[in-house]
């Protein structure tokens, strides 16, 4: 005969009195890191446990609650250590797929990612859970379809999902599909209202670009016209010069550039009287119509 039952075998005695020590040292010490250890020692010391749906031993707790616990409290050491992006890993190595998450730590792992601003991270883990048959016979379905709802779906916008998942629950009579459903549809319409004043908030935004183009436009327009106006007084002064010297200059400049070796010594003199003569005609073109003529 033995003297303790099934469910207080070694394994989950050392797994329940490691629980009470992760707690004492989550709750009393905080001391997270030591709690998050004696969690993972305690979920390994318990190993694969029964298969899911069989029975749990008797006992003041059974293999499944002590398991349970342990993954609570390790979920919140995690979260302290702000360690939360690990969570839903940690908490699968121990229970492998998300169709067998005790609602207690898939309520909690969608509580947190929907609190640090990450409802994605949830959005298949939950989905096939409460798409699981043997799950939707539990006493905290709809309370965690809701909640799934409230806190996975309708943030990231997938209307069309949650509408499918109410119509789609057995366990929902008419009334109660009515209003998860009503429930939606008030969500999708605080959502296009939030997208429409976005889009006018954009919107307001291209005016300001536009009136900085049009000041940029009226700069470049005035410079066009400050530059038309200088072409057209020096093509003024260009018109006073006498016709010709401009073309005497211009066969001057084709006997040096064409005809004219200017390394010959009997050309330098030709050459200084010829820029004498461009100085004459530069000095005319820029300076005022009433200037006297430079002489040499």
């Amino acid at each position: 005969m033995r003297g303790e039952p099934l469910a207080w075998a070694p394994g989950p005695a050392q797994a329940a009195a490691l629980l009470e020590e992760a707690a004492d040292l989550l709750v009393l010490h905080r001391d997270f890191a030591a709690a998050l250890e004696r969690c993972e020692a305690g979920c390994d010391s318990l190993g694969p446990g029964p298969e899911p749906g069989t029975e749990p031993g008797p006992g003041p707790e059974s293999f499944a609650e002590v398991k349970r616990s342990l993954c609570v409290v390790g979920i919140q050491a995690l979260a302290e250590m702000n360690r939360w992006r690990e969570v839903l890993s940690w908490v699968l190595q121990y229970y492998h797929v998300p169709e067998h998450l005790p609602p207690k730590v898939l309520e909690l792992c969608m509580l947190l990612y929907s609190r640090v601003g990450e409802p994605q991270v949830m959005l298949e883990v939950g989905s096939s859970w409460l798409r699981a048959q043997a799950n939707q016979s539990l006493p905290e379905f709809g309370s965690l379809l809701e909640l799934y709802l409230a806190q996975v779906l309708l943030p990231l916008g997938r209307f069309e999902g949650a509408e499918e998942l109410v119509r789609g629950c057995a366990m929902f009579d008419s009334q109660q599909q009515l209003e998860f459903l009503s429930t939606i549809l008030e969500r999708r319409s605080r959502w296009a209202q939030r997208e429409e004043t976005r889009s006018a908030a954009e919107e307001q935004q291209d005016p300001g670009t536009e009136t900085v183009l049009g000041v940029l436009s009226q700069k470049l327009l005035t410079m066009f016209t400050l530059l038309r106006r200088a072409l057209r007084s020096m093509s003024n002064h260009f018109y006073l010069l006498p016709y010709k010297k401009m073309l005497l200059a211009t066969f001057l400049l084709y006997l040096v550039v064409v005809r004219l070796d200017p390394a010959s010594p009997t050309s330098l003199p030709f050459i200084y009287k010829l820029v004498q003569l461009f100085r004459q005609a530069w000095a005319a073109v820029l300076s005022p119509v009433h200037r006297p003529p430079i002489r040499d």
